[in-house]
């Protein structure tokens, strides 16, 4: 002890006699220290049976920092390095990643008993969607919730849905697009228009009633649990997850009064998911309580809502850049609907056949999802050891493994121009580039098994998004109306924003201006 208070003390006189030097000299002891005991540590730890390993500088640390400010610049360097297969460190976690079409099949498709989303994802759905569903339950009983979801996503559904998207977006741009020309942060107002669409389309009328009533700022106090920083500190008892439990119990409180009134009008027929929800039971006869119901309708609603904000954004970015392709989706509405569209509040409510016709907007949005899709990165945890298939790779228990879809999909191997938004691609593209039409019926439906694709905007296996059919719909609609009834261009200060991976999902990087003007018939 004696020792280590004259050095203490002999440390202290060097920094008083010489602070310059003396804090110099202690940083880089500090730092050559933490270099080595990383570069011991990789020593240690190396194993020529499992992926490549990314070099590191600072313990538990590790790649945390580089791959935080841009994760796609990030896999295509290790990847030209490594291959399609390697793992880095991040905040103590292993991460494997799984790119390239051999890497998406392997990770989409790897056995629930090695991986499971459940474990990946359930620190920070919990706090957003609530207890008892998604990823805090079994998967066998995901699997039953998302066949319960899929059965309001029917045809017949979505036929009555259409009117309600028209009228919410004419509703919108009437109430707040109110000059004949302007500017306007657009990533707000279509994250507005999505959250109204489909709350009233998928939730019922009831709930889209009470958005402006304070519900809207529940899902937004929920919604700000679904962060980078949940991911990484779960155990840290953020102000957020108590607000979390609060808005819960109020939402608890809203959905349960409105689950009591439509019981006592069982004669009415509603095509929404409320109604689907209250009538589902899973196989052993159970009923889903309120509670659940209450969750199942967060999370159906939260599911979606950024990733399809971020995508009609990025798509109406890209036309107000556009102006050819504009025109080109213009005739093809005009001849498919066969009459000329008014450009006024007064535009006629396509028919689910027409949106399915809508071929031009099909590859704007299919484009869109390609270069901009909203989720750079997936995760799933490792349970049991897994072995690589055509590899010598074993990915051991206790490692995460993360698919980047985006990387093939821009990936010149694949796409001519790769970065380049081109939706007329797709004319001569083959659909989606899937090696195996195979399908598999995991609980929920059939759905294509095989991953072997380039572009995978809604995922693949058993946790592929059932709502993709409802998202074209809705992305669709709305792209409808607002090109029937404005003009858009890019703020010419701001031009074309860049990526922003501050948060779960890839937006633009605010403020994402830009300005509209109505068309006169």
């Amino acid at each position: 002890m004696g020792y280590l208070q004259a050095a203490w003390e002999s440390y202290g006189a060097f920094l008083a006699q010489a602070p310059i030097v003396g804090t110099v000299a202690t940083a880089v002891v500090v730092v050559s220290f933490v270099v080595t005991w990383a570069h011991f540590e990789q020593m240690l730890n190396h194993n020529p049976s499992e992926p490549p390993f990314v070099r590191y500088y600072v313990p538990f640390i590790g790649s945390m920092i580089e791959f935080g400010i841009n994760p796609i610049a990030f896999i295509r360097k290790h990847q030209r390095k490594y291959g399609n297969f390697f793992t880095f460190l991040m905040f103590g976690r292993r991460m494997t990643v799984c790119v390239d079409i051999d890497g998406n099949d392997f990770f989409f498709n790897a056995k629930h008993s090695s991986v499971t989303a459940e474990d990946a994802y359930n620190s920070l759905t919990k706090p957003v969607f609530g207890e008892g569903v998604v990823y805090d339950v079994p998967n066998a009983v995901l699997m039953e919730q998302k066949r319960m979801m899929k059965a309001g996503l029917s045809i017949e559904n979505f036929r009555s849905y259409l009117p309600i998207i028209v009228q919410e977006v004419n509703e919108y741009v009437d109430r707040h697009w109110t000059q004949p020309e302007g500017t306007v942060e657009l990533l707000q107002c279509i994250s507005e228009m999505i959250i109204l669409t489909a709350s009233h389309s998928l939730l019922g009328p009831e709930i889209r009633k009470q958005m402006h009533e304070g519900i809207a700022d529940l899902y937004h106090t929920l919604d700000s649990c679904f962060t980078p920083i949940h991911f990484l500190f779960e155990w840290l008892p953020l102000p957020s997850y108590y607000a979390s439990d609060k808005a819960h119990a109020e939402l608890d409180r809203i959905f349960g009064e409105i689950i009591t009134e439509r019981r006592k009008h069982l004669g009415e027929k509603h095509t929404d998911m409320l109604d689907i929800f209250m009538e589902s039971r899973y196989k052993n006869g159970e009923l889903l309580s309120d509670k659940h119901i209450g969750n199942l309708l967060i999370a159906l609603l939260m599911a979606g809502q950024h990733t399809s904000a971020a995508t009609t954004t990025w798509a109406l970015l890209n036309l107000a850049a556009n102006k050819d392709i504009v025109a080109d989706a213009r005739r093809e509405i005009s001849s498919t609907m066969e009459r000329e569209i008014p450009a006024s509040a007064d535009l006629p409510v396509p028919s689910l056949e027409d949106i399915k016709a809508f071929g031009m907007l099909d590859n704007i949005v299919r484009e869109t999802l390609r270069i901009r899709s909203p989720l750079v990165q997936v995760m799933r945890k490792v349970i049991k050891p897994v072995a690589v298939p055509n590899t010598d790779y074993v990915i051991p228990a206790g490692n995460y493994i993360l698919a980047s879809p985006i990387i093939s999909a821009t990936d010149e191997k694949y796409y001519v121009d790769a970065e380049a938004w081109v939706p007329g691609r797709w004319n001569s593209q083959e659909d989606d580039g899937l090696q195996d039409k195979a399908t598999t019926d995991y609980g929920f439906g059939a759905t294509t098994a095989s991953a072997r694709s380039p572009t995978l905007p809604f995922g693949a296996g058993r946790h592929r998004c059932i709502g993709e059919q409802f998202a074209y719909m809705q992305i669709k609609t709305i792209l409808y109306v607002l090109l029937s009834r404005f003009e858009f261009e890019l703020d010419p200060k701001r031009g074309m924003p860049e990526r922003s991976f501050n948060s779960m999902v890839v937006l633009p990087m605010g403020p994402v201006l830009c300005r509209y003007k109505r068309r006169s018939d």
